[in-house]
């Protein structure tokens, strides 16, 4: 069976292109749909169906886009309700892509209108399955995400029906069916996901816990509850848009692209509540940057973080990029539904001091420089989650994770000087830039964070006896 895995890693997320005798199929598509019609080209096909497995929450798909490009139907499973042209599948319902047949089967839990599509080769024998949110690599989809839709679909409602889905729909079929998920490690639509994004499901029963034989409804559902974290605010603003539908992509480029010069720029700031967003490698950041912009880089995981701590899709925005990512930044703004870029900072950051403005910078030192400074009574702040601060870290030092640093404002040190780090300096400046944004301008950046400080001789839980 000629089927091809597309995976994004700064939103952890799957696709899927399946071909077979000049027709194709795409599985929960991204945003940016022309990578999946050049391979269509490429094999001289043409794409007949796009297959969604739910109304996504952690990205804006492209079904739309594609579907209008390329006119091909989009498909969703029962109970389904998109505000656009669609097919709902009926349970069972069987579509033909060349040779190959994909079997819709609906599978709630992780939403109402889940659904998995088993894909049957050219002679109608089980291949794999495309499970989206119901079953990852290690895990399952959370049950949590309806609830803002509606007030009577709980997480243990969802979770029981899950529990259904799993054993009544997917462990029964051959332990060699290949498990497609729509998500990997750092997706945060589940909280165990494994590295690996594809498995048999013969596997899966041995290793996921999810899966485990003998298992309760009640068993599963405490299991699958617990430690489950609040899912990310914009998360049910992606699920609208994936359901109304959205502005072309094509269009959100076009504007979000747009060279302001810095008059302009400052202007554009000045006479509307735009944020500006700085993507930029955070060692260029921390050197020098517009007062009061933000900081979250396009070489981590951008849109996630983006996501997380903006919050509001339609946050006006104001990007300083990188030179010749400016498209990249808007587009990557797109997939978690942030569409409303009002222009790039033309020249960057030369052209804006050149213009005669002022710049910020933030305060930061090497591990060996922070070991030396560092005493009983040094207040150290450390941004990372609770699992990994729970794994070693500086004796003394605040865990105020920057997943929940709007809400744990109040912890911060205002009046007196602190350190703040993560594991690798990433999250740490993007915290840093938040509170400077706010007022907080007593803080020391550690430069590699957690991984450079555990090798010097400050005080850590890894180096005090038990």
């Amino acid at each position: 069976m000629k089927i091809e895995q597309i995976y994004t890693g700064c939103i952890a997320q799957a696709a899927y292109y399946l071909e077979s005798n000049g027709e194709a199929a795409i599985f929960d598509p991204l945003r940016e749909v022309q990578p999946y019609i050049d391979k269509a080209t490429k094999d001289n096909a043409k794409i007949k169906y796009i297959f969604e497995t739910h109304f996504h929450a952690d990205f804006v798909s492209g079904h739309i886009d594609l579907a209008q490009k390329t006119g091909a139907e989009i498909v969703y499973g029962p109970t389904a309700q998109p505000e656009f042209k669609a097919t709902i599948a009926f349970d069972g319902q069987e579509f033909k892509v060349g040779a190959y047949t994909i079997l819709a089967m609906h599978t709630p839990g992780h939403t109402l209108e889940s659904t998995c599509y088993l894909l049957l080769n050219e002679e109608n024998k089980i291949h794999g399955i495309i499970t989206g949110d119901t079953l990852f690599i290690g895990d399952v989809g959370r049950p949590d995400l309806a609830q803002a839709l509606s007030s009577e679909l709980t997480q243990e409602v969802l979770a029981s029906h899950l529990y259904d889905s799993l054993r009544n729909k997917i462990m029964p079929l051959p332990d060699s069916t290949i498990v497609y998920p729509s998500h990997g490690a750092g997706s945060s639509c589940g909280k165990n996901m494994s590295k690996e994004t594809t498995d048999t499901l013969g596997n899966q029963k041995q290793v996921n816990y999810a899966l485990r034989a003998n298992m309760t409804r009640a068993e599963f559902i405490a299991e699958l509850l617990d430690g489950l974290g609040k899912p990310p605010a914009y998360f049910p603003q992606n699920v609208m848009m994936n359901i109304q539908g959205y502005q072309s992509l094509d269009t959100v480029i076009k504007n979000g692209a747009k060279p302001l010069t810095p008059a302009e720029f400052e202007a554009t700031a000045n006479t509307t509540d735009a944020l500006v967003l700085d993507v930029r490698h955070e060692n260029d950041y921390t050197a020098e940057h517009i007062p009061g912009s933000v900081f979250i880089g396009l070489n981590g995981n951008f849109a996630p973080w983006v996501g997380a701590l903006i919050m509001d899709v339609n946050q006006p925005l104001l990007l300083v990029t990188p030179e010749g990512l400016e498209t990249e930044a808007v587009t990557r703004l797109a997939r978690v539904g942030f569409d409303n870029t009002l222009g790039i900072l033309s020249g960057g950051i030369a052209a804006w001091k050149a213009a005669g403005f002022e710049t910020d910078s933030i305060k930061s030192v090497s591990p060996d420089e922070f070991s030396d400074a560092f005493n009983d009574a040094t207040v150290v702040v450390d941004s990372r989650k609770p699992s990994e601060f729970d794994g070693g870290h500086v004796v003394n030092a605040l865990n105020i994770p920057l997943d929940f640093v709007n809400e744990q404002l109040a912890e911060v040190p205002k009046n007196q000087q602190f350190y703040i780090h993560c594991a690798g300096g990433y999250r740490s400046i993007i915290m840093a830039s938040i509170l400077k944004a706010r007022g907080y301008h007593n803080m020391i950046n550690v430069e590699k964070g957690f991984g450079g400080i555990k090798n010097t001789g400050v005080k850590t839980t890894l180096n005090q006896p038990v």
